[in-house]
């Protein structure tokens, strides 16, 4: 079961996961405690606050943790750094309306400090995990005097505030454990960073010490720049507050029977938002940060901008070129990109702004944001200010306010999903050629298809004409409408098939799989292609040939092999590919000779490009596709030596939010 079909049906049990009675104490009051070995317990059971021991530790820490959950889950620890190293621990109200933390001899290990004293302390823990003090006397139950969600530890909940309360000053910040059996802060943190002096654009940044690990960009609105998926859905309601008093985000779950939470892990670097599977007694990842190479703070330097799908993965930004091509081409981007033309500020009708779409926005560290500002007048401002870079609307909800960069633009990466729109500083003649670009990929394309469309209606003529004069060759387009549910592909007659393969001669002779052999050809003698004729004994037969047309053709990326076309005749079913003049890579890393042309970084590039094709299957594509048979002599590598995922007879297909799935039969490598 997905952890998404488990938040479902966790919304329809909720009446019974939750519906019994506890007879539970969850405050104290003046003259009250807790005493090691006691506990509180929210009202509904969900948490309980106590004393605890970590790990292989032996000292003594309050904390509040999961309720009925087996596994002790910790969310907040009071005395993180400073534990206590017996039993003595107590948890009471002092005079001043307090609260304390004591240990023997009554010393004080731990305590709060309130915004005013009350006249009736009460210290209660919340459903939420939410510990609270307030006062009695005051109507507003909501009225805390202090409470735990303001000073966070590893763990994020819902309900809770990330960010900052400026009236007091106060950061509410994530810091991970320093490990497993020590709960003080770690320098792992997590949080919502600006300067309100400079009225820099609030973002959630990562950092390992003073460094900056990941950046989820601005709150643009609709989402963060750089987490476009963190936007409201039937389970979570995401929130970000920007005003006078406060900066934070928080989110909601909109059915508490949902168990969930967002957590710190120092050892591993990372944030991680886990679920609870009941039927399986664990905490199962929902969603991990990082979650890619791209997500790694500035990987392509300045004016770069990361593309998974791309190799190299850094690309530089439209108009700008590598600083050092040296280091760029050894895959070295800490350099970054600088412009093909420098600006010509003085002049500002050589200066213009080129659009830039889907992508994370630029760190917003020398930033500036005005709410009330239009895009036409924030582009005005940007244009005034020599180091002005870029700009952008900061709230693409509502299409209004403004933001501006100044300096370099530094963690940029592509999203397809992002809707976000940025303008950044060019010279005109940049932009004038950027034009004349589109203009000459638009005309190439329009001819393409026009060629295309002329070119298919011939074919089809020709076809029909063929087809005509054959009944063989009728019921030949009979069987391959019936069989092939509508493939969307040019069908190839087997004459020419024959003749493009010299009628399958042994010197046309590339290999032999499986299922087959593979013959090279020449169609018209114009254009290469490897045929893979699939042998009547060879296990795969009208299912496993449907199977492999109906995938490749649903596939387009650059590290998959392009299928040109298929054949069915009688019991001939042939595969028509784009010819891969490499090979198999088999050929190379299992050849001493050939080998020893593949030095380290061709062979790190095609690692890279089996990835991307691998991720692209598994996650990018309208299909979710297992390839099942993935092994050296399936991947292919064209003259560039770009390798090419092939044979897809085995692979089998999944739905969008399916995990798992089972099989009738042994297959694969």
């Amino acid at each position: 079961m997905s952890v998404f079909s488990f938040m479902l049906v966790s919304v329809i049990l909720s009446p019974f996961l939750f519906g019994a009675t506890f007879a539970i104490v969850d405050s104290i009051r003046p003259l009250e405690s807790v005493s090691d070995g006691r506990t509180l317990v929210s009202s509904e059971g969900r948490f309980e606050l106590g004393f605890f021991t970590p790990g292989g530790s032996k000292s003594r820490y309050l904390g509040i943790w999961y309720k009925n959950i087996p596994v002790q889950t910790v969310v907040w620890v009071a005395n993180r750094c400073n534990p206590v190293e017996d039993s003595s621990g107590t948890l009471t109200i002092n005079d001043k309306g307090n609260l304390v933390l004591l240990s023997k001899n009554k010393s004080v290990v731990w305590s709060t400090s309130s915004l005013k004293q009350a006249q009736k302390p009460v210290v209660q823990l919340l459903d939420n995990a939410n510990l609270v003090l307030r006062d009695e006397m005051d109507k507003n139950s909501e009225n805390y005097l202090w409470q735990s969600f303001d000073y966070p530890s590893d763990t994020f909940m819902s309900g809770m505030k990330i960010g900052w309360d400026l009236r007091r000053n106060l950061s509410k910040r994530l810091s991970a454990w320093r490990s497993f059996d020590d709960p003080c802060n770690g320098d792992f943190t997590y949080g919502v960073e600006f300067d309100a002096r400079l009225h820099t654009y609030p973002e959630v940044i990562m950092r390992k010490g003073s460094a900056k690990f990941y950046r989820a960009g601005a709150w643009n609105g609709v989402s963060f720049s750089g987490a476009p998926e963190l936007r409201p859905n039937p389970i979570f309601d995401y929130t970000f507050v920007e005003n006078d008093d406060e900066v934070y985000y928080t989110y909601n779950i909109k059915n508490k029977s949902l168990i969930t939470r967002i957590v710190l892990n120092q050892t591993a670097r990372l944030r991680q938002r886990l679920v609870w599977m009941e039927t399986e007694k664990i905490w199962r990842p929902y969603n991990t940060i990082p979650r890619d190479q791209c997500d790694t703070y500035g990987l392509c330097g300045a004016n770069g901008n990361c593309v998974m799908t791309e190799t190299p993965i850094c690309q530089c930004l439209k108009g700008f070129k590598p600083k050092s091509q040296e280091k760029w081409n050894t895959m070295d981007w800490s350099d970054g990109c600088v412009r093909n033309s420098p600006l010509s500020c003085h002049q500002k009708e050589k200066d213009g702004f080129m659009k830039f779409s889907d992508l994370k926005l630029p760190d917003a560290e020398h930033s500036w944001v005005n709410k009330s500002m239009n895009l036409e007048e924030c582009r005005a401002k940007c244009l005034s200010n020599c180091s002005c870079m870029a700009y952008a609307n900061s709230d693409i909800g509502k299409g209004n306010g403004c933001v501006i960069w100044y300096g370099d633009l530094l963690d940029i990466r592509e999203f397809h999903s992002a809707e976000q729109d940025i303008y950044i500083r060019m010279l005109a003649s940049e932009i004038e050629k950027a034009r004349d670009d589109r203009k000459v990929k638009r005309t190439v394309v329009v001819t393409s298809i026009v060629v295309g469309v002329v070119s298919g209606m011939i074919l089809v003529g020709l076809c029909i004409c063929k087809r005509r004069r054959s009944n063989e060759r009728k019921e030949m387009k009979r069987v391959g409408e019936s069989q092939e549910e509508d493939l969307d592909l040019p069908l190839f007659d087997l004459p020419t098939i024959s003749a493009a393969t010299n009628s399958f001669s042994e010197k046309n002779k590339l290999g032999e799989g499986g299922f087959g052999p593979v013959y090279r050809g020449m169609i018209e003698g114009e254009q290469e292609i490897a045929v893979k004729r699939l042998s009547k004994y060879s296990g795969q037969g009208v299912n496993e040939f449907k199977n492999e047309v109906k995938l490749i053709a649903k596939l387009q990326h650059r590290n998959l092999v392009r299928l040109l076309g298929y054949c069915i005749d009688g019991e001939e079913k042939l595969l028509v590919y784009e010819y891969m003049p490499n090979k198999s890579l088999d050929s190379f890393i299992f050849d001493q000779k050939q080998g020893k042309l593949l030095q380290w970084p061709k062979r790190f590039q095609i690692l890279c490009g089996i990835a991307r094709g691998l991720l692209y299957l598994h996650h990018d594509s309208r299909l979710r596709i297992i390839h099942r048979d993935l092994k050296a002599s399936n991947v292919l590598l064209d003259k560039e030596m770009n390798p090419k995922i092939s044979d897809f007879g085995l692979a089998k297909s999944f739905g969008g939010d399916q995990i798992e799935g089972s099989t009738n039969r042994v297959v694969g490598t």
